[in-house]
């Protein structure tokens, strides 16, 4: 199942690198680079202070170790398990349930909880959402993540670029066939950034996946996660949070999401769908 999502990951990292470069032979060299420098310049930025933005968002504070002792002994039992350094945990003050892993490496990472989830699972299921916020620190993913926006960016900017060309000068192309130049200003400004976005959020999924698979590897069970998951789908389901420009821009990084939505919702979603999850890490067998 791991070897599968790692494959799943480079196929689609492979997918959006090739429409970048295809993208980008419209444009020449100098285009792309610029493209490229921006979507450098933002992301570096992201990946190194995208932890201290998100906590801010979210108000929280670092859990003190007393007030907080059972969360710290699982943490402590967690990351043992998994081989790596104690990260700092946060609380979210709201009764929301969720959790998120955020910071730049193993040695740069905080595991956060909202006072929700604290009091919904039980000890079993705890340590199952503790398991699967250390997989995403130890499997790097907010590295992997970081690498798939710049690229989905870079592409977003060079669909903007066909736009404002278009706008103001006309869409040249590479030939000067009138038919053949709207078709192609109609795939590279409109369909080309939709489809990077829909790779991109593939990739979230698939590592979704992943930390489930691994966060279980390390506990030897699937049982306390999916029980978590359980019940955090019916507890989102009657108090979700409202969609605010911020929350939507951070969803990502939670263990479900955060939000209540319909078939479209879904498609469009970070996360794989509740039940597929449960019922993967049911199957699992150590």
């Amino acid at each position: 199942m791991g070897f599968a999502n790692h494959v799943k990951t480079v196929v689609l990292l492979g997918l959006l690198t090739g429409l970048l470069l295809w993208i980008g032979s419209f444009f020449g060299a100098n285009g792309l680079t610029t493209a490229l420098i921006l979507a450098f310049v933002m992301n570096f930025a992201s990946y190194f202070w995208s932890d201290k933005i998100v906590l801010w968002i979210y108000k929280a504070k670092e859990a003190d170790q007393k007030e907080h002792a059972r969360l710290y002994k699982l943490v402590h039992e967690v990351v043992h398990a998994a081989g790596i350094p104690m990260p700092k945990v946060f609380i979210l003050p709201t009764e929301h349930s969720n959790a998120f892993a955020t910071g730049r490496n193993p040695t740069h990472a905080t595991l956060a909880f909202s006072m929700g989830i604290l009091s919904l699972l039980n000890d079993t299921e705890l340590k199952g959402v503790i398991a699967h916020e250390a997989a995403h620190v130890k499997n790097r993913d907010i590295l992997i993540a970081s690498v798939a926006a710049m690229i989905a960016g870079v592409i977003s900017y060079l669909a903007a670029m066909a736009r404002w060309a278009a706008i103001f000068g006309g869409f040249g192309g590479r030939d000067q066939d009138n038919g053949s130049n709207i078709f192609e200003f109609l795939v590279l400004a409109i369909l080309t950034p939709i489809l990077a976005t829909l790779i991109q959020l593939a990739i979230s999924r698939s590592r979704e996946f992943h930390a489930d698979a691994s966060g279980a590897k390390m506990l030897h069970s699937g049982v306390g996660l999916a029980s978590a998951l359980e019940k955090l789908e019916a507890d989102i389901a009657k108090k979700p949070l409202k969609a605010t420009s911020q929350i939507e821009t951070t969803a990502h990084v939670m263990i479900a999401n955060p939000f209540k939505g319909g078939a479209l919702v879904r498609i469009f979603s970070t996360h794989p769908p509740m039940q597929e999850r449960i019922k993967r890490l049911r199957a699992m067998t150590f």
